[in-house]
């Protein structure tokens, strides 16, 4: 017997709800490291902040890793095995993660709660959208919870770090997924999702490929400031040996009769226009380590403070959610909804371009953060849903994993980087540029140990003020570009004349509504079905 739900038949509905939100709320924002308790990391264990930076790219190669195979293995284990077990080994390694004072095992537990974490959300993806049937609107609800418990979590990161200690919050996360292991066992029913299929088929060398070549590039970008680039054997030695592991799995991906990653639908004008839309989403959200360097290095707040600023994009990324919920219900062009997630990204850069000063008050985040978190929720939601568009289910999963990468480790982490080597190019100039007034007349040999603080700060913010007006200019070129792209539509159209005298216009298009509807059902269930 088969069963394509999750629950037992007795579990009422709204508790089957209740405990796929539950689920939702713990799996998705775990992960080897939370952002708001690095800084606690690094003063605990000893080790450097580029350790954690690598966990925090590990935890979405892990999810990228995972994503190809995830139906293969869905359907060969029984629902509340798998389910049990993933939680029960997620709550281990967020122990492990308490109890140790090495790096180089967060690394490594962060890439497997990624690989696990991609196994229990598709579990919860299939139920959800058959029940919300529209995938735009499901995804204008899943990334609005999912994005707002994100910012959740790395506060109360912060918070249980500064109150008890970096441990803790670790622990708490580990007794949720054992009391959800035990919950699920309960209420789970014990039968397989559809026709049991092997695991032989699985190229289980692809996957380690996939993950040595996206490992290594984020080994470049984590370190690469800290050994000064090229100039680190180690830095070119990785970034040899990501080229080579990509080289490796591309070659082998042709040989295989049932390939892990598929490269054909990169061919196609919307995946390729999605990813270059993604890229410059990265650009965006590359900009927290600017906001960091000011919040805390310039305006001198605590990490809690600093994680405070989070919170503030939740009613911002609210707002983007429920705009996406009724723009997919109407059927609206997506056109608008992204233009306006780029405006309100400008927007955002625009506000700190003019508040690169240090008299900047608290009240004056919650506007810039308002709309950055407009901006990441709305391009989330529709450039995912453009990218993804029209792409048959097996299509889709088997690049999946590679534009999942590309969206939040790639771009966000090239971006990233180049800030960090432009604002010490920056700073390096601002201070020639204000050595200028470090003479004998204007700060004397007495003082200039005690100006040095102010003349250090004033070069951060010329630097970071410099950053954020080139992403403002360049954000005006893709405003531009979003403008003028047609995103699928018709450019051209004319009245069929015959069907509107001959009465059929209207048969016509309820033929297409109905069409329309049944294919996008069909895609929405295309797992279950598979």
């Amino acid at each position: 017997m088969y069963n394509k739900g999750l629950y037992s038949d007795w579990v009422p509905k709204p508790v089957q709800l209740l405990l796929i939100v539950l689920l939702l709320a713990v799996v998705m924002p775990i992960g080897g490291v939370y952002t708001g308790n690095i800084s606690y990391l690094v003063s605990g264990t000893g080790a450097m902040t580029e350790y954690f930076m690598w966990a925090n790219y590990a935890t979405t190669i892990g999810m990228g890793a995972c994503m190809p195979v995830v139906l293969r293995i869905k359907m060969r284990f029984k629902v509340r095995d798998k389910m049990v077990l993933l939680l029960v080994l997620l709550g281990l390694l967020s122990y492990i993660n308490s109890t140790t004072l090495q790096p180089m095992i967060f690394v490594f537990s962060a890439l497997m709660i990624g690989f696990m974490k991609m196994m229990v959300t598709i579990e919860l993806f299939l139920p959800l959208m058959v029940m919300i049937g529209n995938r735009g609107m499901f995804y204008g609800m899943f990334y609005t919870f999912v994005l707002v418990m994100n910012q959740v979590a790395a506060y109360y990161a912060a918070e249980f770090a500064l109150l008890y200690n970096w441990q803790q919050f670790y622990i708490f996360t580990a007794v949720l997924c054992f009391i959800l292991a035990l919950i699920h066992w309960i209420f789970m029913h014990d039968k397989y999702f559809a026709l049991k299929v092997p695991l032989h088929y699985i190229d289980w060398l692809s996957i380690l490929l996939f993950i040595s070549t996206f490992m290594f590039s984020a080994y470049v970008y984590a370190f690469g400031r800290q050994q000064d680039w090229l100039n680190s054997k180690n830095i070119i030695n990785a970034s040899i040996a990501a080229f080579v592991s990509f080289a490796l799995l591309s070659i082998r991906q042709l040989t295989l009769k049932r390939p892990y990653l598929s490269f054909k639908i990169f061919t196609k004008n919307n995946v390729q226009h999605g990813l270059f839309m993604l890229f410059w989403l990265g650009m965006f959200l590359g900009t927290a380590s600017l906001q960091n360097t000011f919040a805390v290095g310039v305006l001198g707040y605590d990490q809690l403070t600093n994680a405070r600023l989070s919170m503030l994009m939740i009613p911002g990324i609210i707002v983007a959610g429920v705009i996406a919920v009724i723009w997919f219900k109407k059927e609206k062009p997506l056109k608008m909804y992204i233009f306006s997630g780029f405006a309100a990204m400008i927007g955002y850069a625009i506000i700190m371009y003019f508040s690169m000063v240090l008299e900047f008050n608290y009240d004056n985040w919650y506007l810039p953060m308002f709309l950055k978190g407009y901006g990441m929720c709305s391009l989330f939601i529709s450039i995912w849903f453009y990218t993804l568009d029209k792409l048959e289910m097996d299509e889709m999963l088997a690049a999946i994993g590679l534009v999942l990468v590309w969206r939040t480790f790639l771009a966000v982490g090239i971006f990233s980087t180049l800030y960090s080597w432009l604002q010490y190019r920056f700073q390096v100039t601002a201070i020639g540029d204000l050595a200028v007034y470090m003479d004998g007349m204007t700060v004397t040999p007495q003082n200039v140990m005690a100006n040095m603080k102010a003349i250090q700060l004033n070069a951060i913010i010329i630097a970071t003020k410099k950053i954020f007006g080139f992403i403002v200019l360049t954000g005006l070129g893709i405003l531009l570009y979003v403008a003028t792209h047609h995103f699928g539509a018709k450019r051209f159209q004319y009245f069929r004349f015959v069907r509107v005298l001959g009465g059929k216009s209207v048969i016509a298009r309820r033929r297409l509504r109905e069409r329309k509807k049944l294919l996008e059902e069909i895609k929405d269930a295309a797992g279950p079905a598979m």
